[in-house]
């Protein structure tokens, strides 16, 4: 990635601001349909992929719905929707599609330096949490993008699955476990770089790092007026943008609310911060290959799921356990004490204040979470591993989400869970609020926002074929053959 000078004043089709996956993505898929078109990336960091799309800083899941429970609510007659799982599994298959679309192209030379295959399972314990799988079991069961579900309440069964959570388990221990085995572990910071390097190499794209966008305003020759500060000389520069697309994580808020649109208005920030248990004994990590999710307490927000997950990362197994929630003001991991602070407006006092009444269980369980000794969250690996000692477990920082809060005519203001765009009018410029599930839709949310920036490229005759090449799956009807057969190329192609 360059630091170069950026020539000032020069005018660019597109300025992506922030360093991570959404604009990695965007930029490619935009240069990929329309190689001519100029764009500048800007990340204000001396790396890129150092903030949510670090390894460390995320879950590594390829979140397709396949174990992740809080995408399947149990409804009040005992039923259980799958509606949600089924666009994130959606989302997630389309993402697989373009990164084998950059495999089968040589973009990318070798798909086992960012994605490997990790079986997906669920675990549950107690009669009530064992009667809600099986009930999700069966519903999952009967839809095409799950059909290969497995269920068992057999201990025996779990043995072969997850030997290290079944270890000195009592015979009469009521659980209940599902398995999907085409789960997928990412690490979307190996990724996020190749796809950088792509766009330098193939496409004379450069990432300028060392600059803090801060401020962006209307213009009356162009559409958007840049201010770009270099964090190492501390000179200010103004750039012109026919488009602006701001992926800057938890800092894209701050700098939206800079933005003259009326569609930024009330909308809020809610950071959370998070820590990870890592084992440091090679012996256990080995007994392990699986992304195992369980249920959320009673009360407990949706980012409080636990699992016990096998990651790859730097080319080295790990295993890690958590999440643990914590607060912090920062929207950033390497953000200001002062930015909740910031954040605060008169167009979102209200909603800021209806989200943080209506939510005081989360408030509840993050003090819990802040006020958690190692031990306490030992005690909580134990329930997934019986005989967790001490000394083979460490505690790690994980990074910064800034949940979304908007007005609610009801609440005053409501938390969202989510990945959300935000764009003005004519699309000239775009914003994505929000996290989890994030980085593994980042293809499928990227082209919605090439459909409010740049409408014209997707609609061209060109564009059409480009993209039904790149993700068959994009704005097409699915049925099962159709499905099966991107499963099976993605397979292949990604070495899976």
């Amino acid at each position: 990635m360059t630091d170069s000078t950026i020539v000032v004043n020069k005018e660019y089709d597109l300025i992506c601001v922030g360093g991570g996956i959404m604009s990695a993505t965007l930029a490619l898929l935009t240069k990929i349909l329309q190689p001519e078109i100029k764009i500048l990336i800007l990340e204000r960091l001396d790396q890129v992929a150092l903030e949510s799309s670090a390894a460390w800083n995320n879950a590594g899941t390829g979140h397709s719905a396949l174990c992740e429970l809080n995408y399947c609510p149990e409804q009040k007659d005992g039923t259980v929707n799958i509606k949600k799982a089924i666009t994130i599994c959606e989302q997630f298959e389309i993402s697989k599609q373009f990164w084998a679309y950059l495999v089968k192209h040589n973009f990318i030379k070798d798909p086992s330096t960012f994605i490997k295959a990790v079986p997906h399972y669920s675990w549950v314990t107690g009669k009530e949490n064992s009667n809600y799988l099986e009930q999700r079991y069966k519903a999952m069961k009967d839809h095409f993008m799950f059909d290969t579900i497995e269920f068992t309440k057999d201990p025996e069964q779990m043995k072969t699955w997850f030997p290290l959570i079944m270890t000195d388990r009592a015979n009469d221990e009521m659980m209940a476990a599902s398995r999907i085995d085409r789960g997928t572990e990412l690490n979307y910071g190996a990724l996020t770089k190749q796809l950088f390097y792509i766009l330098e190499t193939e496409f004379d794209t450069p990432v300028h790092c060392n600059m803090e966008v801060q401020d962006i305003d209307p213009d009356e020759t162009v559409a958007w007026s840049v201010e770009v500060k270099d964090l190492r000389t501390k000179e200010k520069q103004y750039l012109d943008a026919k488009h602006v697309f701001i992926g800057a994580g938890g800092g894209s808020l701050l700098l939206l609310q800079k933005v003259e649109i009326d569609e930024k208005e009330g909308y809020g920030g809610f950071p959370v911060s998070g820590s990870w248990l890592v084992c440091k004994n090679e012996d256990i990590i080995a007994q392990h290959n699986a992304k195992v999710y369980s249920k959320a307490g009673i009360g407990d927000p949706p980012m409080s799921t636990p699992h016990l997950d096998t990651r790859y990362i730097n080319g080295k197994k790990e295993l890690l356990f958590g999440p643990f929630a914590g607060f912090s003001p920062k929207f950033l991991k390497e953000g200001s004490n002062l930015d909740l602070f910031k954040s605060i407006q008169s167009d979102n006092l209200q909603s800021m204040l209806g989200a943080f009444w209506h939510n005081l269980p989360l408030t509840t369980y993050l003090i819990e979470q802040v006020s958690m000794s190692f031990e306490d969250r030992m005690d909580s690996l134990r329930k997934f591993i019986k005989d967790a000692k001490d000394e083979d477990w460490e505690m790690m920082i994980a990074g910064q989400r800034v949940q979304i809060i908007k007005k609610d005519d009801y609440e005053g203001g409501k938390l969202q869970f989510g990945t959300e765009m935000i764009s003005s009018k004519d699309g000239s410029i775009t914003c994505l609020l929000g996290a989890s599930p994030g980085a593994s839709t980042a293809a499928s949310i990227t082209l919605q926002v090439l459909e409010k920036a740049f409408p014209e490229i997707l609609s061209s005759i060109d564009g059409v074929k480009k993209l039904k090449e790149m993700v068959p799956m994009y704005e097409t009807e699915i049925d099962s053959l159709l499905f099966d057969k991107c499963l099976k190329e993605t397979k292949e192609a990604l070495k899976l």
